[in-house]
């Protein structure tokens, strides 16, 4: 993953670090560290998905439009990732129907896999993902599931522990 240019975000969930390259968001840190060296001049995509970020977790904006940069992974994991992008804020979806949408019905635990390697988390919504029955099955981003569901309650949306 190239990411020539980064900025962070301070947030509910705790310090997050934005990565672009060439005008487009490649990742995103939910649980970064601080570094020593800031960019001096952040790019306009930088400061464009730092703003919107911060209008996320002040519950003023629910659709983000940063362009983003998802070329980076398996054919599998970038046809997960775009299924993932479509669900909207404030709703979910399981595994099991991203497995279908994407023409593997049988692959859930595979959908798992390429969940937890989505490179934007928040943007590319992954916490919007649940078990079948509604239950949370895990989160790799921040702290884990308690980070999940802090974005979760932040959604509205209901689920089981």
């Amino acid at each position: 993953m190239i990411r020539e240019n980064w900025l962070d975000v301070q947030s509910p969930i705790g310090l997050i670090r934005i990565f672009e390259y060439n005008n487009r968001i490649t990742a995103i840190d939910l649980s970064a560290k601080k570094l020593s060296k800031k960019p001096e001049t952040p790019s306009p995509a930088l400061k464009d998905a730092a703003d919107q970020i911060n209008k996320y977790f002040e519950g003023k904006l629910t659709k983000f439009t940063i362009p983003v940069a998802l070329e980076n992974g398996t054919e599998f994991q970038q046809a997960v990732w775009k299924q993932i992008a479509k669900i909207g804020f404030g709703k979910h979806v399981s595994y099991a129907d991203i497995a279908k949408a994407i023409g593997k019905p049988k692959a859930s635990r595979a959908v798992g896999g390429a969940v937890g390697a989505n490179p934007i988390p928040l943007v590319v919504g992954c916490h919007r993902v649940l078990g079948a029955s509604g239950k949370i099955t895990g989160y790799s981003g921040g702290k884990g599931i308690p980070t999940k569901k802090w974005l979760l309650k932040h959604e509205g949306i209901e689920s089981k522990a």
